[in-house]
Formats: structure tokens, sequence, C-alpha cells
């Protein structure tokens, strides 16, 4: 198969593309290889990463939000979903170290997002919650933090 063959089958058949690209790097065949779409595909995976600890920490965020703002409607489901946030947090940063200082950065936009799902699914108007995310990223990770009004 040429190269521009293969650069063609990642248009028509990916899969296909992955295994083939896969078999020529273990043979070392490297002048064989979808370099470009090869590397597309390794930022993508790090993107990826990223958005998955943004989206993660903002469904933490909000589940604190509406345990803080709805004492009355707290429930073990609520409890348990911060707690696997948690721990999918916690997982997700020892298999990517180099996310960890992403937490700081991404704070304030995985806020916004918080605040979105939160006022959703509360019904409450987003004046009612602060502007500024009121927990730190100690608070967010400790195990035994739930926020009080």
């Amino acid at each position: 198969m040429t190269k521009s063959s293969i650069q063609k089958e990642y248009e028509t058949d990916f899969y296909a593309w992955t295994i083939r690209n896969a078999k020529l790097l273990r043979a070392g065949k490297l002048s064989e290889i979808d370099i470009e779409h090869i590397a597309e595909e390794i930022e993508s995976m790090g993107k990826s990463e990223k958005r998955e600890l943004l989206n993660r920490l903002a469904l933490l965020i909000a589940h604190l939000l509406k345990w803080q703002h709805q004492p009355i409607r707290r429930s073990r489901s609520w409890e348990l979903t911060i707690k696997e946030q948690r721990f999918e947090l916690i997982d997700l940063l020892e298999e990517s170290p180099s996310l960890k200082p992403e937490l700081e950065k991404q704070l304030s936009h995985a806020y916004k997002k918080a605040l979105l799902m939160a006022e959703k699914e509360t019904g409450l108007d987003q004046k009612t919650f602060k502007k500024e995310c009121p927990f730190s990223l100690k608070q967010i990770f400790n195990e035994n933090f739930f926020p009080e009004k």
C-alpha cells in the first residue's frame, strides 16, 4: 500500500488506518507511515484528556453547588456523584500528572460550566451563586468536604 493510499484510508476507514499504521510503526517502517495524521491524532488525544479534566471538574463543582444551595434536596445520589467525580479526577491526574497545573488554569472555566449545570438542574437563578468559584482546589479534592450554606 502506498503512502498516499494510507493517507486516503485515514478519511475512508479510520479503524483500518489505525491498525495499518500501528503495524508499520512496530515493524520500524517509518517511511511508510502517515506521519501528519498520526501527529494530529496524538495531539487530539492530549486535548481529549484536558477536556475530560475540565468536564469532570465542572460536574464535581456543579454537584458541590447543588449540595450547598439545596440542602433539603441532598441525597445519597448527589453524595456518591461527588465522591465518584473526585475519584475519577484523581485517577485522571495519576495517569496524566502533567494535567495537574491545568487545574488552576481551568478552574474558572470549569466553574462557568458548573454554574450552567447547577442553574439548569436546580432551577435557581444564576445570581444565586457567587461569580467566582467559592471552593478552593484543596476543598474540591478533599473527600470529607461537603459545603454548607
